[in-house]
């Protein structure tokens, strides 16, 4: 048995790896977000390359993304026969890398501009990231380096604790994510969010903790207070895919711009805000249902997976039992053979008398 060397620093900074993804949301800086209207159109190099580097957003991430690594090569060093995984090792920077992208990029530049690139910041936090953070399972990652003091002391009554059965029960992740959704586009929140950069960075807090209590049942790799079968996933997400259709078609189907903000701008970019509406509903729609169907998939492949361990299994334990039953067999065999074998001679005896 190998002590975990796990000293206050390595403790400090694998839990801000837990914690500072969320508050990067909450801190994306006005001059990224409310700098104006940019005055070249979206295009996909400035999309892409178009980086800012606003300290309050980046900062923790990289904090994160450092943590995330040392805690890595703790669990690797403590356990040399059982390694982090592959893809959660790279899954959390992944989701990591989403968050970047949706506020650091050139999306946040025409966050503001454009719905359409709103919409595609909004999936990134909301659809993107999370999931992509729980495939990490940086709750057992931490759980496999921390000391028993630590495990026993705080992380497992913080898991096991009133607020997080409540916002951990399955039923209450998928109604937060299903209002959340709705309520931000259906309220004056959403346009209030265009005009004021703390509200802004409200509403990316919202998207990405809602994403984060709907994903993290669905991926399963953590411990919780309510852990869901397989099939109870597939229902889970297959109800929450609807409202993700109609949810779009409410705002395809809008018959004049939704956002007062949008339709200020005109048509900066040859595009009037009604058109640009409609695209990002279109967005929201076709992304919305591929990730769904993907996070479907997914769950299926993981359901035949956990069945084929599951008959493994049984027939490991069967094995003792049929081997049982055949050393019986064999042994009834032997004693049947040794009665054939000896009633001809006692016949022969008998006929010689």
């Amino acid at each position: 048995m190998h002590l975990v060397r796990w000293s206050p620093s390595a403790g400090r900074i694998a839990v801000l790896t837990l914690t500072a993804t969320v508050p990067a949301t909450l801190a994306a800086g006005p001059v990224a977000a409310h700098g104006g209207v940019p005055l070249d159109p979206p295009s996909a190099y400035v999309l892409l390359l178009g980086w800012s580097f606003e300290p309050l957003v980046l900062l923790p991430l990289l904090a994160a993304l450092v943590g995330w690594w040392r805690l890595v090569r703790v669990v690797d060093r403590e356990h040399p026969d059982r390694p982090v995984p592959a893809l959660q090792r790279w899954a959390f920077p992944a989701g990591l890398l989403a968050i970047a992208v949706a506020l650091l990029s050139g999306v946040a530049a025409y966050d503001t501009t454009l719905f359409s690139v709103h919409m595609g910041q909004h999936l990134l936090l909301s659809m993107v990231a999370p999931p992509l953070l729980a495939l990490g399972a940086p709750i057992t990652q931490l759980l496999r380096a921390a000391p028993s003091s630590s495990r026993m002391g705080w992380i497992l009554p913080a898991l096991h604790s009133r607020p997080a059965r409540i916002l951990g029960h399955p039923v209450i992740a998928w109604l937060v994510f299903s209002a959340v959704m709705w309520g931000t586009h259906f309220s004056p929140l959403f346009d209030q969010s265009l005009e004021d950069p703390l509200v802004h960075d409200l509403e990316h807090g919202l998207f990405l903790g809602a994403g984060l209590l709907f994903w993290w049942p669905v991926v399963g790799l953590d411990p919780a207070p309510h852990r869901m079968k397989h099939p109870a996933r597939l229902l889970y997400l297959f109800l929450q895919m609807p409202q993700n259709s109609f949810l779009a078609m409410a705002i395809l189907f809008a018959g004049a711009p939704l956002y007062p903000h949008y339709a200020s701008l005109g048509s900066p970019y040859g595009i009037s805000a009604l058109a640009d509406q409609q695209v990002a509903a279109g967005l929201m729609w076709f992304v919305g249902d591929v990730l769904f169907l993907v996070a479907l998939l997914a769950v299926l492949a993981g359901w035949m997976r956990s069945e084929d361990r599951g008959s493994a299994a049984a027939d490991r334990r069967a094995d003792p039992e049929r081997a049982a039953i055949r050393g019986r067999e064999a042994a009834l065999r032997r004693r049947r053979d040794g009665e054939s074998e000896a009633q001809p001679g006692t016949g022969e005896v008998s006929n010689s008398r």
